[in-house]
Formats: C-alpha cells, structure tokens, sequence
C-alpha cells in the first residue's frame, strides 16, 4: 500500500507540473489557434472570394446577409447545417458515407507541421520530415475523392471521381520535384551536404546574417531574422510558379476544375452529395487553398519572418516576445490569405483547359521543366565549386542560379504560350476544314421594310 501511495504521489505531482507547465500551455495555445485558424479560414475565404470575384466582374456581390454582405457565408454555414442528407438509394452507403471525412481529414492533419509563429505550434512543427509528411498526406486526398464517385453509383460521380484521380496523381509528381529544388539550396547553404526538409526550418534557411546597418537598432529592427533578398522565390522563381500552379490542380481550382466541371458533369464527383457532407468537401477544398498557400509562403516566402519578429523575439522578454510572435502570426496569415487572392484571381480570369492539355500540361512541361531545374541546380553548383571561390561560393552560385532561373522562368512562359496555342489550333483543326470545306451560305434577303425605307 505504501509504495502505491508513493507512485499515486509522484503520479499526480508529474501530472500537476505538466499540465501547468509552459510548454502544456503552448500546447493549448497553438492547437486552439490551429482549431480557429481551420474553421474560420474557409468561411473567410469564401466571403473573400465572392467579394473579390464581384469586384473583378463588376458585380455587387453579397449584400443582403450582415452589414455589407458579411455574414452571407454565416448564413450559409447555419443553411448545410439544417439541410436534409439525402443519399440515393443505390449507392455504396459505406463508402458514401465515409468518403467526405476521408477527404477532410488529410486537410487537417497537414496542418500539424505547420507552425504560426515562432513559438505557436503543434508539436508535429518540430517534425524533421515536415515536406514529406505533407506530401504523403496531400496524396491521400485523391482516395477520398475516388471514393465519392465510385460510391456514388452515378455516371457523372464517376467520370469526376476518375478525372480528379488521373489528375491529381499527374500533378502530384512535378509539385514534389518543385520542391527539390528548394531542398537542394537548404543542402549548399549548410555547408555540410545536409539540408533540411523541416518546414520550421525553411524559415531559418532564408535569413541571412549580413544586413545594411547593421548592429544600429533601426536596421535591426527592420532586418534581424527578415531578409526579403534570401527568399527562395528570388533564387527558384519557376520552381515557385510550377508548385504554385500544381496546388491549383491539387485542389481542384479553375482552370483545373475538370473533376467538377458543372458545363459537362453537373458537379463531377459532388453530384449525389447535399448538406454538411457536401460543406466537408466544400471545407476541404477551401482548406487545401490554405495548406497549398501555407507551403507556398514558408518554403519560399519566407514564413512567418517579417519586420520585428526577430528582433523582438530575440530581447527576451515575455512581453516583447508576446509582441514579436503576433507580429509573426500576422506576417504568415497575411502571405497566406495574399496567395489564396491569386486563387480567387485566376478562378475569375481564365477558362478550364480541357483534359488534353491538362494531361500534356504536367507530363510534358511541367516535369520535364522540374527535372531539367534539378540537374541545372546541381551542375551550376559543382562549376562554381571549381572555381575556388572560397567564403563567396555560395554568394555567387545563389546569384549564378537566380539569373538562370529567372531566364527559364520567362522561357517557360513563352513555351506555354506558344503550346496553348498549338493544341489550341490544332483541336480547332477539323471544324476549320469544315467550314472551308461547306458551300457559302446564302444571303439572307432585305427585309421588306427595309427596302422601303431606302426609297
């Protein structure tokens, strides 16, 4: 009894000093922040989109639900939350029924290694295989897809469910090899063959220790931990582009919205679904256009680091440390939320490509454009690496490889141009001859009033 009274004791006093201990606290603090962050993001996102979308066709967009229309989205939520679940009677109910948290579920789970600041985040930010983690879990979006149209026992569900699938595998390839590129430059800068596929360290990686002004506290405060000319998007702008464009498949977003595609498949693989299990794929894919972003904003943007965060930060003080995390989360929401706007802008500018350039899109540009960036990136740093340059090798290769870059950045803008407009022309081929091929039609003769008025 008396040695179960002494593990009772150390039992509870070990519970005691975890659970009000600091760092059971920012447990707390960080998951309720992801919580928050999950749930209102897509309500957010969407009010943004219809306004933004609104603006840019000049349209007045909503106005009716809240002051300027800003608890239409609320009103939604309340609305699918009421709504009656229909299921058809011939389909797979298993499989219908578990298909939407399938699909949400990878969603929330990638936000785990994804930290908002310095301090808040999810233990799984410390997690050293953060960009593979997310990569395998973005993968599995696909089999919940599939499973909705293969369960949904409906033509339009399963030619959907089959074109998100061939899609999303297509794109996954180059939105890997993009981010290659990017782990190579985090091995060179370590100066030990090592890099890092730690999202939380990507951050560290885009910093750089020399600054205008440096040790004067206004450059400091401007500079310390917040060097926009180390971001990885000046050094691999295509890389950027491409994983950027990759995330608009993975999603599902115009102009790669073909598994939808509401002119040809009512709704694709949503067809058979209503109310809350059709808001969780809604959820999922708003939540996606976060995750992608989130990516985008830390492996080449730089993070959460902004003016002040590494200067307040460092001080040591719980105050100013407070005042620096803040200013982080608002840097990160703030890149975030800028990249879902470019979402919501090619949505509202360009048309959906049809299945034949979307498929030649990934397979013959995209990855060979990625792999092409692999072997430049590798072979421009063994050059320089001859040369003997000494402490400025990594000085000259980040700037030899940003020109080369930045070349094939504009290249490949102009080879899309140029293949859009074959497939283009060509698709348009038969009905051109066609038309060439047909009688003139004949005119149509003056209408009789007319030819009076003209007396």
């Amino acid at each position: 009894m008396r040695i179960a009274s002494i593990f009772a004791d150390n039992l509870g006093s070990q519970l005691f000093n975890g659970i009000f201990s600091w760092q059971f606290l920012q447990f707390i603090v960080a998951f309720l922040s992801f919580f928050g962050f999950v749930l209102t993001s897509a309500v957010i996102l969407i009010l943004a989109e219809r306004k933004v979308m609104g603006w840019m066709q000049d349209r007045v967009g909503p106005i009716h639900t809240g002051p300027w229309g800003l608890l239409q989205t609320v009103a939604d939520v309340g609305k699918l939350l009421m709504k009656e679940d229909i299921h058809a009677s011939q389909t797979d109910k298993t499989l219908f029924i578990v298909a939407p948290s399938v699909f949400l579920a990878p969603v929330i789970g990638a936000f785990a290694v994804l930290p908002l600041s310095p301090y808040v985040g999810l233990p799984g930010t410390a997690l050293a295989t953060g960009i593979v983690y997310y990569v395998a879990l973005s993968s599995i979006d696909v089999v919940g897809v599939v499973m909705a149209g293969w369960s949904s026992n409906n033509k339009y569900s399963l030619i959907g469910g089959l074109r998100s699938a061939a899609q999303m595998i297509s794109y996954e390839l180059p939105l890997v090899l993009a981010l290659v590129g990017v782990v190579m430059l985090t091995s060179i800068l370590s100066n030990s063959g090592l890099g890092t596929i730690s999202v939380r360290d990507m951050v560290t990686y885009q910093t750089a220790n020399l600054y205008p002004g440096k040790g004067i506290g206004f450059f400091d405060f401007i500079f310390q931990g917040d060097t926009p000319w180390a971001w990885f998007f000046l050094v691999q702008p295509l890389m950027f582009v491409i994983y950027y464009t990759c995330g608009l498949a993975e999603t599902n977003r115009a102009p790669f919205d073909l598994p939808e595609a509401e002119s040809e498949l009512v709704a694709g693989y949503l067809t058979e679904y209503s109310g809350m299990r059709w808001a969780l794929f809604y959820l999922g894919e708003y939540g996606n256009m976060t995750i992608v972003s989130s990516i985008a904003a830390y492996l080449f943007l730089g993070g959460f680091a902004g003016p002040g965060v590494g200067f307040l930060t460092g001080l040591g003080n719980p105050g100013w440390g407070l005042l620096g995390n803040l200013l982080a989360v608002g840097y990160f929401i703030f890149k975030v939320y800028l990249l879902c706007f470019v979402f919501i802008w090619v949505r509202s500018t360009l048309p959906r490509l049809r299945a034949d350039q979307l498929m030649q899109f990934a397979w013959l540009i995209l990855i060979p454009i990625t792999l092409a960036n692999i072997l430049i990136t590798g072979l421009i740093y063994l050059l320089v690496s001859a040369l003997g340059l000494g402490d400025f090798t990594n000085l000259v290769f980040l700037i030899v490889i940003g020109i080369v870059n930045w070349a094939m950045f504009f290249a490949f803008i102009r080879v899309v141009k140029r293949a859009t407009s074959a497939t283009t022309r060509r698709a348009q081929a038969p009905a051109i001859r066609a038309l060439r091929k047909a009688p003139p039609a004949a005119q149509l003769p003056e209408r009789a009033g007319a030819a009076g008025s003209g007396q």
